[in-house]
């Protein structure tokens, strides 16, 4: 059984000016994915092809118009639309902006503690917990005491893996959420998530339009094609059949002037400098 199953999900918003008619506009099409325990899947697409949709329905956020979205097998929203609280805190997602998903008021240590404290954690037992959570995101505890929005991006982001950590989810969304990030830094956070997912066995939904980020990370890859996840079995393999996936080989960047991005074996990424 599948951690989280969308089923021919349809989703539409509706657009036009205020003097020009209302159109509804497909975003989601019959769209279905689903992601198994302790699972990579990588959910692949250029911007404005229905990726973070797909990803605020999986977390409950938005209601589709149409489709099944099931998580651990039961049905994610009740029928006022409300999710059960054990299955909230079994998801939790990171998005691609640190600064705008954490408060400019908070200190390091209270962005890791809020969801803790709404768990009903406080006191020593909240204090050891938000300091282990620091340490499994590589950063050092002495430092939870200064405000959150003075570290950099890439410490800010960890701290948002920490926090989305706290209640021990069994399923990660990552919506872009080392796009923003350097070439290093977006190695080093993978790295870290990578070896958090094989330590605690929980599953990614790993959003990206960057193909560059999936090897030697994803499990799976789906591509966003009108509308729809599509997956494929190499998105490095040449001359693809999924006109997105041709578009953002294209617009990948080769790793030596003059090349083009091949063929891989099994998305494996080179060693570490």
């Amino acid at each position: 059984m599948s951690l989280l199953e969308l089923r021919q999900v349809d989703k539409s918003y509706r657009q036009g000016g205020l003097f020009g008619p209302r159109e509804a506009v497909r975003v989601l099409d019959r769209a279905s994915l689903d992601v198994g325990r302790g699972e990579c899947v990588a959910l692949l697409g250029p911007s404005g092809a229905g990726k973070s949709t797909l990803a605020r329905i999986a977390l409950g956020l938005e209601w589709p118009d149409s489709g099944e979205v099931r998580f651990d097998g039961m049905p994610l929203l009740d029928d006022r639309g409300r999710m059960a609280a054990a299955t909230r805190r079994a998801i939790q997602a990171v998005f691609q902006d640190p600064y705008g998903a954490t408060s400019p008021r908070f200190s390091a240590f209270e962005v890791i503690a809020e969801p803790l404290r709404y768990a009903g954690l406080s006191g020593a037992p909240l204090r050891a917990r938000v300091r282990e959570l620091a340490e499994q995101v590589e950063l050092d505890p002495g430092a939870l005491s200064r405000l959150a929005h003075r570290f950099s991006g890439g410490q800010l982001q960890r701290l948002c893996i920490a926090r989305a950590l706290a209640l021990q989810p069994r399923l990660l969304v990552l919506d872009e959420a080392v796009s923003s990030l350097d070439l290093t830094t977006q190695a080093r956070v993978l790295a870290l998530l990578t070896g958090l997912r094989r330590r605690h066995g929980v599953g990614f939904l790993f959003i990206t339009h960057d193909l560059r980020l999936l090897r030697g990370f994803a499990d799976r890859v789906l591509v966003m094609e009108d509308g729809r996840p599509v997956e494929v079995d190499d998105p490095f393999a040449p001359e693809p059949a999924i006109p997105a996936l041709a578009r953002l080989q294209a617009a990948m960047l080769p790793a030596r002037p003059g090349l083009r991005p091949g063929p891989s074996r099994g998305h494996k990424a080179p060693a570490p400098q």
